[in-house]
This record gives structure tokens, C-alpha cells and sequence, in this order.
């Protein structure tokens, strides 16, 4: 059985989570609306992971137990001033998602939770992908500069990106 401290934090990790697949989907909109159908499929894409990362939280806790409660999901930002700003705001949201996880791990610690401790390693590891792909990104806007046929480039192999559910996802 969960305990309810460690139930209601993953709970607000779930919303998190929808949040965040919210955010991404609002970017993806902002992309498709500038012409840039590369950079609107990696965020769709973003989107998609994260409704998984949130299907995860739901069936753990539900394997161990507890109720998953749903709360309202804030709406997101719908401008940005330009493609790098986008991911600019990607990087900052990810880095505040890695200090959510680490939370959640801190409570698992504080609650000598050891299954959610285990379970939570995953979603570790994913934080550490999340932030150097989109840091990546970021370097590679930042080295294209004003150049719109490195824009053209980057726009194209970030199209090329394509959701691969976990394999451990239930």
C-alpha cells in the first residue's frame, strides 16, 4: 500500500505531467502556425511522452493502491517571440519538471519508500535526456543565428524525430 503523502505527490507530479503534454501541444500550435512543421512534430512529440510519463504515475499508483485524482490543468503560454525562445522556455519548464522528480524522490527517501524509489530511477534518467535534447537544440538555433537556411535545416531533422513509447510504459 502507498502511503498518502507519497499518493499526493505523485498525484501533483500527474498534473504536472498533463500540464506539460498541455504546454508542448500549445507550442506545437505556435509551430505550426509559423511555418515550421519540423519543430511543431519534436514538440508533438514532447507531448506525447509526457501523457505517457503521466499514464505511468496513474497505473503505479494504482498498482500499490492508491486513487489517482485528476485536478484542473493550467492553461499554458501561447506566444513566444521566436523559435529559440520556444525552447528556451522548454529547457526551464524541463529543469522545473528534474526538480519535481527530485521531490518525489525525496519524499520516497523520507518515507523509506523503496518501491517508489525504484520506480522513480526511470523517471530520473528521463530528466537527464529531457534537459540535453533540448539543450542541444538550443545550440544548434544559437549556432544558425539569422541564418534561415540553418533555420530550414534545423527545422527538417527536428521532423525527423518520432515518439517511441518506453518499454517498460503499462
Amino acid at each position: 500500500m502507498i502511503g498518502k503523502k507519497m499518493v499526493d505527490t505523485i498525484n501533483a507530479q500527474i498534473n504536472a505531467e498533463l500540464f506539460s503534454a498541455y504546454l508542448y501541444m500549445s507550442m506545437h500550435s505556435y509551430f505550426a502556425s509559423n511555418g515550421m512543421p519540423g519543430a511543431a512534430n519534436w514538440v508533438r512529440v514532447q507531448a506525447l511522452e509526457e501523457m505517457t510519463h503521466a499514464e505511468k504515475f496513474c497505473n503505479y499508483v494504482h498498482e500499490r493502491g492508491g486513487k489517482v485524482v485528476l485536478t484542473a490543468i493550467a492553461a499554458p503560454e501561447t506566444q513566444w517571440a521566436n523559435p529559440l525562445a520556444v525552447f528556451e522556455a522548454v529547457l526551464t519548464h524541463e529543469r522545473k519538471v528534474t526538480s519535481l522528480i527530485n521531490n518525489l524522490m525525496d519524499v520516497a527517501i523520507e518515507q523509506k519508500d523503496h518501491a517508489a524509489g525504484l520506480f522513480l530511477q526511470w523517471f530520473i534518467g528521463e530528466q537527464v535526456e529531457e534537459e540535453a535534447s533540448v539543450q542541444n537544440v538550443i545550440d544548434q538555433i544559437k549556432l544558425a543565428g539569422e541564418s534561415k537556411g540553418g533555420m530550414l535545416m534545423i527545422d527538417r531533422e527536428l521532423g525527423a524525430r518520432v515518439f517511441v513509447p518506453p518499454v517498460a510504459a503499462k
